[in-house]
């Protein structure tokens, strides 16, 4: 390895190291109490593991995701690729980026009522992140290469200092059997969105370690030793972030106060434990470096989906979709942390199984030629059985896995195996 592939590595931590990331595996933890490690484990797969084998996979394709959707077909490129920049833009991610700012900057210094507050911070946070955004400088990165080791710094003292803090105490029991727990921390691991990102940015890591002059060869070998660098940073702040929470104690009254304002048990227990181990002014601290870098992003997410869209109609300009994006991710984030998180569900597990399916076969791909008929019978019947189980249709209550919200895999493989076969079938007639 050399030092480029360490710049690139930590790139690919800082691309996928959202603040906002932060607030699900301390909640994980405390759902999980006694069998954190399991459900940590589905975690890391959906969360790290999966993203970085997405920017890997797109290493081997000329062209990336883009190229590779089109063959499977041109339309389905247009919708699965401008639903994915919605999702990590407009509707989920970018309203996140706020509302998260909100409630751990903000919300626990509040009294009373707090939807005034939250609407003048969020107009603040999108009025900066509207005006830094169509105004691309180099402020932003500069401030963002600031920023993340800021967070790192300011997560690794609030970790080694529970940990000191908290090691003594039993893990919460949990009533959730052992069997299902797996399952529950895989599709936790969708509300990171990375996955989706790593469809969408790929293209901005490959061409990051093309532009040092690497051949296709040293271009795969670089991207995997990156992969794994930031995979294993991401996974030991995930993995301790998870156990802090498992450890974590709250009381009734705590419990009746999160349900009272609509909080995110995720977003309350950070700011408890940054509470618990530095006192006020860590968690102040924390508040801010996470707003910063909650801004940051935000500012990313809009010049990123804004700059998608005015690609394929440029009858818009640029400036026009950065304004309404901004304007529909503030509407969102009004409506609180919580909602926005609920809102979310449904969308990533329709989003997340095509987008599993659609990393594999192309993962697939690389070994064995696979055809594109099997590739499309595949994703087709995946898309048709994530639609139907979030609409709740009446078959999909009856389908295998369908308790652990993996009834789409098998499906996957029927096509497959259907369509590689089907292949042949047509070959040989022709």
């Amino acid at each position: 390895m050399n030092k480029n592939t360490f710049i690139v590595g930590f790139m690919l931590f800082a691309i996928f190291f959202g603040a906002g990331n932060l607030i699900f595996p301390p909640k994980l933890g405390l759902e999980s109490g006694e069998h954190i490690w399991l459900s940590a484990l589905g975690f890391i797969v959906t969360g790290v593991g999966l993203p970085l084998l997405g920017i890997i996979v797109s290493a081997f394709y000329s062209g990336g995701y883009s190229k590779a959707l089109k063959q499977i077909h041109p339309w389905f490129s247009l919708f699965f690729l401008s639903a994915i920049y919605l999702s990590i833009g407009p509707f989920l991610a970018i309203p996140r980026t706020a509302a998260t700012s909100f409630e751990i900057a903000l919300q626990p210094f509040l009294q009373g009522e707090t939807e005034i507050p939250q609407l003048i911070f969020t107009s603040l946070f999108f009025i900066l992140s509207l005006w830094l955004a169509l105004s691309p400088s180099k402020m932003v990165e500069r401030v963002g290469s600031i920023l993340t080791p800021a967070l790192l710094i300011s997560i690794a003292a609030l970790v080694i200092k529970a940990v000191f803090a908290l090691s003594d105490i039993n893990y919460v029991t949990s009533a959730t059997t052992t069997e299902s727990m797996f399952f529950k921390g895989f599709v936790s691991g969708y509300l990171t969105m990375d996955a989706l990102a790593s469809v969408a940015f790929s293209v901005i890591v490959i061409s990051a370690i093309q532009s040092k002059g690497v051949n296709q060869k040293q271009l795969v070998q670089q991207t995997i030793y990156a992969g794994i660098i930031a995979a294993g940073a991401l996974a030991l702040i995930y993995l301790s972030l998870a156990w802090i929470g498992s450890k974590s104690h709250l009381s009734e009254q705590a419990l009746a106060y999160v349900q009272e304002r609509n909080l995110d048990m995720g977003t309350y227990l950070l700011n408890d434990i940054a509470q618990q181990t530095f006192g006020e002014l860590g968690r102040m601290i924390l508040g801010i470096i996470v707003t910063l870098a909650c801004l940051t992003t935000s500012i990313g997410l809009i010049v990123s989906v804004s700059e998608y869209f005015y690609e394929i109609y440029h009858k818009i300009s640029y400036k026009i979709y950065a304004l309404f994006f901004t304007v529909i991710s503030f509407i969102i984030a009004n409506q609180g942390l919580s909602t926005v998180l609920s809102k979310s569900v449904p969308v990533l597990l329709v989003l997340y199984p095509i987008a599993i399916t659609v990393i594999l076969l192309m993962f697939i791909n690389i070994f064995i030629n696979l055809p594109l008929l099997a590739q499309r019978l595949s994703i087709g019947l995946v898309s048709i059985i994530s639609l139907c189980s979030v609409l709740r249709v009446n078959f999909t209550a009856q389908l295998p896995l369908k308790a652990y919200s993996m009834e789409w895999v098998i499906f996957s493989i029927i096509g497959l195996i259907f369509g590689y076969f089907l292949d042949i079938i047509v070959r040989k007639r022709a």
